[in-house]
């Protein structure tokens, strides 16, 4: 996909090329499946510490992902990811949070930001839909982790709330990029999901989704989170969205939906280097 924001650098790693070009201290990127040492139904980049693969060989994975982009793994930091909308801001104290061991993550969280130096923010995602943030002005960068809970518990709005309040960022300076994730094409809800949709989207949620039987939809969920920074105030033309739906493209990505649980785990990641 030429246009997706994005772009593949090697096998392993897909970067925002255009962020990166705005800094060139910036790294981000979006793990594939590929490239790795895990076997079985984890083959094999498979970069997740809570499913049943071998600890020691995730570590091996996430340290080869490190070591590309010269960060080593000690400077990174992991959430434990429980589909509620918690954001927790870290620092270098935070470093090397569940890197090597899933009970060391940062807790009851799905989202992280920082403002420091060399420390890597990292969360891990089979379908769900990954989302990035950027204020230049402010040298700050987050992620967070939006399933349809998440979603529509608004970890997105949650974000750009304590940006704009809590660190005194203007919402025309924060940049966002949604990551690849199930498109609708794939992914059926029923009206559970679609009722807080409803609840978290001010205006235009039926253009989220379409119905395709009785209490049965196709949502596109990464539209769901695009809604949401809008109405938060970011930019349209500050905000990315990937084409990459994990659940179509089975030779770069994992997928909990199709893989029916048996399954990977890709890894977002976003950090700055030193000057």
């Amino acid at each position: 996909m030429e246009k997706d924001p994005f772009h593949l650098q090697n096998e392993s790693i897909l970067t925002l090329k255009e962020w990166n070009a705005m800094n060139e201290n910036l790294v981000t990127g979006f793990t594939t499946k590929r490239g790795g040492f895990s076997t079985n139904f984890f083959e094999s980049l498979n970069v997740g510490l809570h499913v049943l693969d071998d600890k020691q060989v995730v570590v091996k994975n996430r340290d080869k992902i490190a070591r590309q982009i010269d960060i080593p793994l000690s400077h990174w930091v992991f959430a434990d990811q429980v589909h509620k909308e918690h954001i927790q801001k870290v620092s270098k104290r935070d470093r090397s949070a569940g890197t090597t061991s899933y009970e060391t993550t940062i807790s009851k969280s799905d989202g992280l930001y920082t403002n420091e130096m060399n420390t890597v923010l990292a969360l891990c995602f089979a379908d769900c839909v990954p989302l990035y943030f950027y204020a230049p002005t402010h040298h700050m960068i987050g992620l967070a982790h939006a399933g349809w809970k998440g979603t529509v518990k608004n970890i997105a709005g949650n974000m750009l709330t304590l940006w704009t309040e809590k660190e005194r960022i203007d919402p025309k300076d924060i940049y966002v990029s949604i990551g690849p994730s199930i498109g609708s094409c794939c992914y059926q809800v029923d009206d559970r999901v679609i009722d807080g949709v409803k609840k978290c989207l001010q205006k235009d949620a039926n253009k989220t989704y379409t119905e395709v039987g009785r209490g049965q939809y196709r949502i596109n969920l990464k539209l769901v989170n695009k809604l949401i920074c809008l109405q938060f105030g970011v930019s349209e033309q500050n905000i990315s969205v990937s084409e990459y739906c994990t659940s179509c493209c089975d030779r770069l990505f994992f997928s909990h939906r199709r893989d029916q649980g048996k399954t990977g785990r890709m890894m977002s990641f976003i950090g700055l280097k030193e000057v």
